[in-house]
This record gives C-alpha cells, sequence and structure tokens, in this order.
C-alpha cells in the first residue's frame, strides 16, 4: 500500500511508510511547476488565453493518442460517476478558466496571483465540509504551512486587486476549481489518462476557440511545438499523477502536495538566472515543513467496509482485494475487473482514499 521512506522514522521510531499517493501528488506538482518558468518564456509570442487552450489542447491529444497507441479499452463509467466527470469538466475545464481571463483583463498580476491561492483553501474546505473527508491537527497545520508558503512566494510588494467583480471572478475561478478537484477525487479510480484525456480535450478547444474570437493569432511553429511539449508534461502528464492522488490519498491531502508547484518553479528559475531572495528560503521552509508533517501522518483506528462492488486497478493481499486467494492472481500484479469488496471490519493505517470514505 505505500512506498517504504529509508531513514524517515516516526514518534515511536518506526519507519514510517508513505501511501505511495504522495509519491503522485509530489510528481504532479514538480512537473507543473516545472511548467511554470517555461510557459513564461512563450508568453511574447503567445497571448495567455490562446497559450492556456494550447496547452490543454496537445494534453488532450497526447494522452488520447497514448491510449490509441496502447489499444487502451473505452472507460465504462457507472452512471453515478458520469455526473460528476460531466461536472468536473464544466467547473474545471471551462468554467473556471472562462472566470480567470475575465478577471485578468482587468486585475494586475500581483492580486491574481496572490487571490489564485485560494483554490487549495476551497478544495481543502469543501472536502472537509461537504465530503466529510478525515482530518486531524497535523493534516491541518501541515496544510496551513504549506498554503502559508505559496502565499509569501506570491506575495508583491505592492499588491493590486483592480475592481470588486474581477476579485470575485478570481475567487469564483478558485472555487470552480476546487469543485473539480473534490468531483474528480469521486471517480479517481477510473482510467486517470481517460480522466486526464477527457479535461483536456474539452477545456483546450474551448480555450482555444475563445482566444481566437478575441483575436489572438496561431504563433510561430517553434512556439507551438514548445507549447506542446509543455502540455504534455506539465498539463497532461501532470494530471493524470494528480488524479491517481487523489485516489490514493483523499482531495485534501492531494490539494496539500500539489500546492508546492509554486515553489517548485520558483526553484526552477534559478537556473534561468534569477536571484535567491529571501521569500524563497521562507517558503521553503514553510513548505517543507508542512509536507514533513504529512508524511509522518498516522491515520488508524478500527473501521467497516461496506460490501460494495466496482471496477479499478489493484493488487492482490494488499487487504482490501483478497478475493481471489491463491494461483496467479495473487501474484501482487497490478490489475483491473470487477470485483466485490465483502462485509469487513479492521485496524490498518490509512489515507482517506476512496476504500476508506468512512465518517469519523
Amino acid at each position: 500500500m505505500g512506498y517504504r521512506l529509508q531513514g524517515c522514522y516516526g514518534e515511536d521510531g518506526s519507519v514510517v511508510r508513505v501511501n505511495k499517493g504522495a509519491v503522485f501528488g509530489l510528481g504532479a506538482a514538480l512537473l507543473f511547476g516545472a511548467g511554470t518558468p517555461a510557459a513564461k518564456m512563450l508568453l511574447g509570442q503567445v497571448s495567455p488565453w490562446l497559450l492556456a487552450g494550447l496547452l490543454y489542447t496537445a494534453a488532450g491529444v497526447a494522452l488520447f493518442a497514448w491510449r490509441a497507441l496502447r489499444r487502451t479499452p473505452r472507460a465504462h463509467l457507472p452512471a453515478r460517476d458520469r455526473w460528476a466527470v460531466a461536472g468536473s469538466v464544466i467547473f474545471g475545464g471551462v468554467l473556471a478558466p472562462v472566470l480567470l481571463m475575465f478577471a485578468l483583463v482587468s486585475m494586475p498580476a500581483t492580486g491574481a496571483s496572490l487571490l489564485l491561492n485560494a483554490e487549495g483553501l476551497f478544495t481543502a474546505l469543501i472536502a472537509w465540509l461537504v465530503f466529510r473527508e478525515a482530518t486531524d491537527r497535523r493534516i491541518v497545520l501541515g496544510f496551513g504551512l504549506i498554503a502559508a508558503g505559496a502565499v509569501v512566494l506570491s506575495w508583491p510588494g505592492q499588491a493590486q486587486f483592480g475592481g470588486l467583480w474581477a476579485t470575485v471572478a478570481i475567487l469564483g475561478a478558485c472555487l470552480s476549481w476546487g469543485i473539480d478537484n473534490n468531483l474528480t477525487r469521486s471517480v479517481a479510480l477510473n482510467d486517470a489518462t481517460w480522466l486526464a484525456a477527457i479535461k483536456g480535450g474539452v477545456a483546450g478547444p474551448v480555450n482555444l476557440v475563445l482566444a481566437l474570437i478575441l483575436g489572438a493569432q496561431l504563433p510561430a511553429m517553434p512556439a507551438l511545438i514548445g507549447a506542446a511539449m509543455i502540455g504534455v508534461a506539465s498539463y497532461g502528464i501532470s494530471l493524470v499523477l494528480f488524479i491517481n492522488a487523489l485516489g490514493q490519498l483523499g482531495t485534501a491531502r492531494a490539494g496539500a502536495y500539489f500546492s508546492v508547484a509554486p515553489f517548485i518553479g520558483a526553484a526552477l528559475a534559478l537556473g534561468f538566472g534569477e536571484p535567491i531572495t529571501w521569500t524563497l528560503v521562507v517558503a521553503a521552509a514553510l513548505m517543507a515543513t508542512g509536507v514533513i508533517l504529512h508524511l509522518q501522518e498516522r491515520h488508524e483506528h478500527p473501521h467497516a467496509h461496506t460490501e460494495r462492488a466496482h471496477d479499478h486497478w489493484h493488487s492482490h493481499g494488499d487487504g482490501h482485494h483478497d478475493h481471489f486467494p491463491g494461483g496467479e492472481a495473487s501474484s501482487g500484479k497490478a490489475h483491473r475487473h470487477l470485483h466485490t469488496h465483502q462485509l469487513q471490519t479492521h485496524a490498518h493505517r490509512h489515507f482517506p482514499d476512496e476504500h476508506h470514505r468512512h465518517g469519523h
């Protein structure tokens, strides 16, 4: 169920086992954060709105092509999951980018960069208050430190927020992305490449059409190729990793790991000649402390699993997927098929993943 991090110990002296969702979440943040300084180099040649469309479109096309080459079967979503996917695409792929672009017309980037940190807050609050995702003081403190680091990193000398409606629009975009993250979490056990391809395939063309209607023009071929490469890595592969993190960790924890993306982007920007600043050092200390608190989480108590049938990738022998004992199926190799979880009560360390959405 997790990766063993050598040299990382809990309060009782035992080696801390970290759910692989943490690796997915930090990997998603690394790729997305790396895309920020890379995309900044293209902004002189491509309008921001058009660039957003190119990045998402490239991600969607690449993931659909990947699935076609691998002859990946089409995902079959249960009826209850289709509404969540539709809502995720509408809120996160269509509504949020439009609200953000509307706000940026009249809001300086200084205020926008600060307000965009509200996405992580909205994501966590919806997860905790609406979906009743499990939490504790260590996780809340860790999330607060990571969020504080993001605010420090984006705090300008003098923030300018523009008019009231621009501020409301950005906060609306953050709320839409928070809803999107929580809806995506509810379907995260489905094929992540398919979910990410759908998001990119909808969000990209919508932004492209809107940008072209407003007068944007396609850039030269080198800029197009650069945007495509950034889109595939930072908006395609990164989204696949983030969806996997949502399924493994739950929304608030995955969102917290992903919130370190701005720091990763700032750190990589040092390679492009930008100086080390005190804000970068303070943000690094806050975020590192927050991540360590999350990595050391030890949430364990007796809990009951109700009978449930679903289809997702899994390995047998993990305590939750022992439906075919013995034989080839028990080798530990990942596979997927429709399977039934019988009524079970046990105690072990767990995260609020799709198999542990019980109340607390």
